[in-house]
């Protein structure tokens, strides 16, 4: 009897446990849903308008806490004739460019990539570009204010030709803000969707005049405002150096695939050290193609799985990916001797830095066209780690594809094995495929895999040595290194100062040898633009003196422990997994018409009772927002008195496209 009270305790306390971890969870995602679902700004979580509002609110009291300190302490402009209502006018649009100071002091730090602040909040980069997105608009609106006040007050007093290109001595240099100004609006401009989707070389390029932006700024802002927003700039510059040397040196494809569906597959050398999550992506660059642009993939294969490569899958839309799929389908009818090898520079990976898709009792994914990628590598790595004990997996999973071409179902190809719903498998897969724009009856999602599947493998052979991909350095590493940097910087900053500025003490005394010496003219200041030069000189000193450093570590690493791939292991391995097994008939495939994802969500939470749903999408935009509403309409908090043990969905979008 006593046992079984004590096991009755023990199972109490252990349902006590569950709750609570079940409640905190639930509240967790009730902050992470979406709260507001909109064409225009997107989908906002909770956590996300109360940071848009803190900082909003941070603003304005910045704005009110100046402009009416200098609303009390107004002095006339000695070059401008102006009125009182004009010089309020003037100190408002002075105090508008302070707030686009605000926002570039932060605009960098969402698009860092190895020292990407977001990771830890469970942001991915490409998700964390739109923060960015945000800033530059808002800076580029309170710049553009402040600029057009300026020139209208300019014009108004009748001396616009003669502010409008003058470069002082001392002080705001003004031609410097208007060419800052100016390269501002261009960045944004090309920027936008119409331009960027369809003109991406454009938008890459001009996006490097940010260069010359940040130059000009400190000639205009002056060195006092240049340090408010230093410490992004700051950051960046040793983030774009990191990856400039992880890209070297360059590595190699070793095969690639390519599918009916206008795709291709690329497979990559991997070191076996390098451990990357699910979802990641990474920066591919081939020089063969343009030795400047740098394009974005999920990746498809878990580290779990294989240890020395790792895989990506490219559709071909755009002048880029179309290069790339004819110069790799040119290479199929040529000898093993006589075909080229494509160099390739990677970076990355970069991805979440835990696999929050393991906490979930169930799955539901959903994806459109090439969103399908990071989802492949999910199932990838719920199905490689099956044996391991050290985290829980979803017990069921449903994939919903959505396609307009049937031949894209065969981007699954990869998953086929895994479609067949072993009974040894300790999870359940089903997938569920919307094929939109064909109609037809009676067919079977594994014969359409048979028909769509037939790709076509090229081996490349070289004779050069092969580097594996050996991942962004670890954080002591890069801790290291931006000390490094930071201290030199500061040691050459107040060299310089000293040898090329006159301190206080010297001004004071070569004022008291001016007045006792009323014969010699006293010294000129020095000019404002000298003390930006030596920030300038600083910054790239300690960049320097940081890639210095950083060269001489990775070669050594390099040296010792990134071995060579054998192409011979890896063609065998290519062979042994191309092969395919059978897809059981319990998976469903539909024609002409996209997915009622209403009545999908219904029946999977009713086959799910009780459980913690994790919902990912990835796709159009249009889909994303469909998913978020439904999320948001049948997520339920748990409550105690229910009787009945309902499930809470957590939304999470991923995004393929930045």
């Amino acid at each position: 009897m006593d046992k079984k009270m004590e096991r009755s305790r023990r199972a109490c306390s252990k349902y006590s446990v569950w709750l609570l971890c079940r409640r905190i969870r639930s509240s967790a995602a009730a902050f992470s849903n979406p709260l507001v679902i909109s064409s225009l700004i997107g989908i906002l979580s909770s956590v996300e308008i109360l940071s848009v509002f803190l900082f909003t609110l941070f603003l304005a009291w910045t704005f009110y806490t100046r402009i009416s300190q200098d609303f009390k302490k107004l002095t006339p402009v000695e070059s401008l004739k102006l009125d009182l209502w004009q010089l309020k006018y003037l100190r408002v649009a002075t105090r508008f460019g302070l707030l686009a100071e605000a926002c570039l002091a932060l605009l960098l730090l969402p698009i860092l990539r190895g020292l990407a602040v977001f990771r830890i909040l469970g942001i991915q980069f490409e998700a964390s570009v739109r923060y960015h997105i945000w800033l530059g608009t808002s800076m580029i609106c309170f710049a553009t204010f402040h600029g057009a006040s300026t020139l209208f007050l300019w014009g108004v007093s009748h001396y616009i030709q003669d502010e409008i290109t003058k470069w002082q001595r001392t002080g705001r240099i003004y031609l410097a803000g208007e060419i800052t100004l100016v390269t501002g609006l261009v960045m944004w401009i090309t920027s936008l969707p119409q331009i960027r989707r369809k003109r991406f070389e454009i938008f890459y390029y001009m996006h490097h005049l940010y260069i010359i932006f940040l130059v000009f700024f400190l000639l205009h802002a002056g060195d006092r405002h240049f340090y408010m927003i230093f410490p992004g700039v700051f950051l960046f510059g040793l983030d774009k150096l990191l990856r400039i040397l992880q890209s070297r040196p360059e590595t190699y494809i070793l095969s690639a695939r390519l599918y009916p569906c206008k795709a291709v597959e690329l497979i990559l050398p991997k070191d076996t050290g390098l451990k990357y999550t699910p979802t990641s992506i990474i920066f591919m660059k081939i020089p063969s193609i343009s030795k400047f642009q740098w394009h974005s993939f999920s990746i498809t294969s878990s580290s779990t799985d294989d240890n020395h490569r790792m895989s990506v899958l490219v559709k071909c839309d755009g002048w880029w990916t179309s290069s790339l799929y004819d110069n790799i389908q040119a290479e199929l009818d040529t000898d093993a001797d006589k075909m080229k090898s494509i160099p390739v520079a990677i970076e990355g990976p970069y991805g979440p830095s835990t696999m929050t898709f393991l906490r979930y009792d169930s799955l539901l994914l959903v994806a459109g066209g090439i969103g399908i990628t990071p989802f492949l590598s999910i199932l990838h790595e719920i199905a490689a780690a099956q044996g391991s004990r050290r985290y829980r997996f979803p017990s069921r999973i449903q994939l919903i594809y959505v396609v307009k071409k049937s031949q894209d179902i065969g981007l699954l190809k990869s998953v086929s094995s895994l479609l067949e719903n072993q009974p040894s498998q300790k999870w359940h897969l089903k997938l569920k495929v919307f094929v939109t724009q064909e109609k037809q009856s009676g067919v079977t999602v594994a014969e359409i895999l048979a028909e769509t599947s037939q790709v076509q493998t090229v081996h490349f052979g070289t004779k050069r040595p092969i580097y594996a991909i050996h991942g962004p350095e670890s954080l002591f590493w890069i801790a290291g290194l931006a000390g490094i940097a930071s201290i030199v910087f500061l040691v050459f900053l107040i060299c310089f100062n000293h040898i090329f500025l006159p301190s206080e003490k010297k001004s004071v005394h070569s004022l008291k040898l001016v007045v006792s010496s009323k014969n010699k003219a006293p010294k000129e200041k020095s000019p404002s633009w000298v003390a930006d030069i030596l920030i300038v000189s600083s910054f790239f000193i300690s960049l320097a003196c940081s890639t210095l450093v950083a060269v001489i570590l990775r070669w050594r690493r390099l040296k010792k422990e990134i071995p060579l791939v054998s192409l011979k292991e890896e063609k065998t391995k290519e062979l042994s997994s191309i092969e395919t097994k059978g897809v059981v008939e319990e998976h469903e495939v539909h024609f002409g018409g996209r997915p009622n994802l209403e009545d999908v969500f219904s029946k999977f939470l009713n086959e799910t009772d009780g459980s913690d749903v994790g919902v990912l999408v990835c796709g159009p935009e249009t889909m994303k927002e469909v998913v978020a509403s439904l999320c948001q309409q049948k997520s339920r908090c748990f409550k105690i008195g229910d009787k009945k043990r309902k499930p809470y969905l957590r939304f999470h979008a991923l995004t393929f496209t930045l």
